[in-house]
């Protein structure tokens, strides 16, 4: 199964493309929301948890994300701890979940793809990209953050002139319209990249 990471920084909409690449047939794993449920379901990553961060890394309703991000956020160290354990278990469960989907194709969702070094584990990657304004714009309307809240947020993410340059394709994602036609040549390209191997 030929495999593509697509990344974007916050407000880029990487999600809008994944979501156009799904309506066109493509199966797409979203590794932070499959991150947070393998974190709640699987006892081996339990375990390697409460044993790097203690047992308040879990309430009675599960991982106590407020706990875990107050330990990590802060600390590149302990941020490098907890990736080094959730990275692995997500990529075995997505090497799992690719070799079982139908198509050309699948889709790698993540945000921190170049960060974690998990384009080495794609054939191919695609950054999206957006104006920093319209992403702040995008992230306020979102979220309900203010300005300064989302732009500490873009300052701690890897620009995007860095993503472009590691990806193998790049999409700027401005007006729907546009995306939508830039959406479907991607999808050529990566059926023609596929079957081409």
């Amino acid at each position: 199964m030929y495999k593509v990471g697509i990344t974007g920084g916050i407000g880029s909409g990487k999600s809008v493309v994944c979501r156009l690449l799904s309506e066109r047939g493509v199966a797409v794993y979203d590794a932070d929301s499959r991150a947070k449920g393998l974190m709640a379901t699987s006892k081996e990553l339990r375990e390697a948890l409460i044993e790097a961060f203690g047992v308040e890394v879990f309430t009675s309703e599960g991982v106590n994300r407020g706990y875990l991000a107050a330990r990590v956020f802060s600390d590149a160290e302990q941020l490098q701890r907890l990736n080094a354990i959730v990275h692995p278990a997500v990529m075995e469960d997505f090497d799992r979940w690719a070799e079982a989907q139908q198509g050309h194709y699948v889709v790698l969702e993540s945000a921190i793809l170049f960060e974690a070094g998990l384009e080495s584990r794609v054939d191919a990657t695609v950054a999206v990209m957006a104006p920093e304004e319209l992403r702040v714009e995008r992230v306020m309307a979102r979220d309900g953050a203010t300005k300064e809240q989302v732009l500490a947020r873009i300052n701690n993410q890897m620009s995007d002139d860095e993503r472009a340059d590691r990806a193998k394709y790049g999409v700027v994602n401005i007006d729907i319209e546009d995306l939508e036609e830039d959406v479907e040549q991607l999808h050529r390209r990566l059926l023609y990249d596929a079957q081409h191997q």
